[in-house]
């Protein structure tokens, strides 16, 4: 086993889901192979780019509609943590993952290319250990090429210690990150009905919601989550509201006091959705989530 690093962007044309599964080309397999049952980091490029997410590899099976040309990398259910705030590429000057590093802090531009690459051990959990600390505790990072130590700041130090991985992979800690990563996406606001309550410390009372839950392996994805008031989260939990493909809000015919309902929800009955389309709510979550609760709107 060995850990790597996949490259995955939103607008990708491969049928990629990272909270389930991995697709690529043939030519990557080789490389591929070696993190089955291991640890890969998520990796999107661009200026606002950087290690996305952690995920445990399960096994690598042939694409059904094309067994020899294109495969998938399966992540173990459960397993997939994505980061609050992108890790970036460099750190103290050079890549973060040293397979990239020329020798002298510059970029191998010929293995940057590489879309499945393997990262070390000790590479693999300075990034995850970021992922771990509070926002509040990280350097700033402006973007994805900055560099720690600049701007008058000391080197950030790692504890490469083995217990990194499974500090940020801990229930608690992966909870954390999913409220982080789905709170901002919606900007602090509730999706169903508006409200943005901010307590004194900044807090914001809205919840973080998952649509399929974690009982039946809902991923820790943003995608499956979506940001709800107390009252709503607790409506959508019990399948009393759900959300339609094209997000509309819907009701369900349980619910017998539906006029107290319709003065809690958005006016339009649309739900508010994350400005980055990338973040949006996934239709097979939301089609579960209505299945699951036999869902029949009012």
């Amino acid at each position: 086993m060995a850990k790597g690093v996949f490259i995955h962007n939103p607008d990708t044309p491969y049928d990629d889901d990272p909270a389930t599964r991995y697709h690529f080309p043939r030519m990557y397999l080789k490389r591929a192979k070696p993190v089955i049952g291991d640890n890969v980091l998520f990796y999107q490029s661009g200026k606002k780019g950087g290690y996305t997410a952690t995920a445990r590899v399960e096994s690598i099976t042939p694409d059904p509609k094309d067994p020899e040309g294109h495969y998938y990398a399966n992540i173990l259910p459960r397993s997939y943590t994505p980061f609050s705030k992108n890790i970036p590429f460099r750190l103290n000057g050079k890549p973060a993952n040293a397979f990239l590093d020329n020798g002298d802090g510059t970029v191998n531009r010929g293995k940057q290319v590489w879309a499945v690459r393997p990262i070390s051990e000790e590479d693999y959990m300075k990034i995850v250990a970021l992922a771990a600390v509070e926002v509040s505790e990280l350097p700033r990072f402006d973007n994805a090429e900055f560099e720690v130590g600049e701007a008058n700041q000391d080197p950030f130090v790692f504890d490469a210690e083995r217990e990194t991985v499974e500090v940020v992979l801990n229930k608690k800690v992966r909870a954390r990150l999913f409220r982080e990563k789905v709170i901002s996406a919606y900007d602090k606001q509730c999706a169903l009905t508006g409200m943005r309550l901010i307590n004194g410390r900044g807090r914001a009372e809205v919840q973080a919601a998952h649509i399929k839950s974690v009982e039946y392996d809902g991923p820790d994805s943003v995608n499956n989550g979506i940001a709800l008031s107390g009252t709503i989260h607790w409506m959508f939990d019990r399948g009393l509201v759900s959300v339609s493909d094209d997000y509309e809000i819907l009701v369900s015919r349980k619910v017998n006091n539906a006029d107290e309902v319709d003065r809690l929800i958005n006016k339009d009955r649309r739900v508010i959705l994350p400005k980055n389309e990338a973040e949006w709510p996934h239709s097979k979550y939301l089609a579960w989530h209505r299945k699951h609760h036999n869902f029949e709107a009012a």
